[in-house]
């Protein structure tokens, strides 16, 4: 079916399951990513931390339950308002979980490196490592869509979920 064949209804129940679906994916990997973080802390290496490695390792975990929040919220959402004809209002809100859900993401995986980074080599290389990564996941998951979305002349020819970020 076209984009013009295609009711609003339908495109509402597509953009929302394509949304879903996304962060199906993105929920998986923060939820491995945050069983690590925890699992870090019962070692016999963490015991000896000092207090910089302590106070990256409790930051990151922070934005990693976070990005687990943000990013399960609209299957709350969606479970609570979806038989109340809020479906667009769902997938507004969910966008924007989506988004700030993934920066808290790209924050955790970040603190998470320079947190390897340090136990394992320290100083300005760990420091270099966290920066190296905060600039990919900035660039790959932020700056590089953003700008790619700028760049569409013609709205018509846009995705439906522009209108809800």
């Amino acid at each position: 079916m076209s984009r013009p064949e295609e009711s609003h209804q339908r495109r509402l129940a597509r953009n929302l399951g394509e949304l879903l679906q996304e962060l199906r994916v993105a929920q998986a990997g923060v939820q491995i990513l945050f069983g690590f973080l925890l699992s870090i802390a019962f070692t016999e290496r963490y015991a000896s931390t000092d207090l910089y490695v302590r106070a990256t390792h409790l930051i990151t975990i922070l934005f990693a339950a976070c990005s687990i929040a943000l990013l399960t919220a609209p299957a709350a959402w969606h479970r609570i308002l979806f038989r109340r004809g809020r479906r667009e209002d769902i997938i507004a809100v969910a966008n924007r979980f989506a988004v700030v859900g993934m920066g808290a993401l790209a924050v955790a995986m970040t603190g998470t490196i320079l947190l390897l980074g340090e136990v394992i080599i320290g100083g300005w290389v760990a420091i270099t490592l966290g920066a190296l990564a905060a600039v990919l996941f900035g660039t790959l998951w932020f700056l590089m869509p953003w700008r790619e979305r700028d760049r569409d002349p013609d709205p018509e020819d846009t995705d439906d979920d522009e209108q809800y970020d």
